[in-house]
């Protein structure tokens, strides 16, 4: 069940509105992996759609879990994103591409990238914003979804940098796109560019994408010994008084 929801986002992702919203998060996602470095980035889902394709780093893995996948992938690992087979602080650079949406236990997925990240290890996610208005179904009866069904939970950028808080996670930036309606046909996303930079000037918060990226941060340790410094007694030493007869005495002699 979850590889044909899966593949059915894969395929949605070839629409006009998925067109619309790789081009944003690939610019997005580019232009965040590129200053990156390390020895080892993982990609986890979504083999279709190579985001490590900027990174410098020489190590470039994408997870997946069964079914079709293309036969030009290469340095695939078949994985759940909620047990990943890699090593405690092995991974320099994590792309969780709407991963949290399609997982059945999205908790467990954050605290697999916590556990597989090096200390300043960098971890990107995308998601679906909720508050936009491809999310509006959820509150709006008879509303046509505008996002591919998916089995997680659509959770708002608030949310999910709560989350990462709590992993000791530090949330360097939270970037919002997407701003026009949903638009079947092209040429209608074409008349709505104009848009773009009125969306992200006057209302940053209704995208109808998401892009957080954070640093784990590992907390200092303090040692604490003894105190080896030992107070030192006072010794008074004898005072050697000049008096006034014994000055004279010896100018005399």
């Amino acid at each position: 069940m979850e590889q044909t929801l899966n593949d059915q986002f894969a395929q949605w992702l070839e629409t006009v509105p998925g067109r619309y919203v790789r081009a944003w998060e690939q610019a997005g996602i580019d232009a965040e992996v590129v200053n990156t470095f390390g020895y080892h980035a993982i990609q986890i889902g979504l083999p279709h759609w190579d985001l490590l394709a900027q990174s410098r780093i020489s190590c470039k893995v994408c997870t997946a879990q069964s079914g079709v996948l293309p036969a030009q992938q290469q340095n695939l690992v078949y994985a759940e994103p909620e047990h990943l087979p890699f090593d405690t602080q092995s991974i320099d650079l994590l792309i969780l591409p709407h991963t949290l949406e399609s997982a059945s236990d999205p908790h467990q997925v954050l605290r697999e990238a916590e556990r597989v990240l090096v200390p300043e290890g960098r971890i990107l996610l995308t998601g679906f914003n909720p508050l936009s208005l491809w999310g509006a179904h959820d509150w709006i009866p008879g509303l046509e979804r505008g996002t591919p069904t998916l089995p997680g939970d659509v959770m708002s950028p608030s949310r999910l940098r709560d989350w990462l808080k709590l992993l000791s996670f530090d949330v360097q930036s939270t970037q919002m796109g997407c701003y026009a309606p949903l638009c079947r046909q092209q040429a209608w996303l074409d008349r709505w560019s104009w848009i773009e930079q009125s969306g992200a000037r006057w209302w940053s918060f209704a995208g109808a994408v998401y892009m957080i990226s954070a640093v784990k941060r590992t907390p200092a340790l303090r040692l604490v010994g003894p105190k080896w410094k030992k107070n030192r007694r006072r010794v008074r030493r004898p005072m050697v008084v000049a008096g006034r007869a014994a000055n004279e005495g010896i100018s005399k002699t």
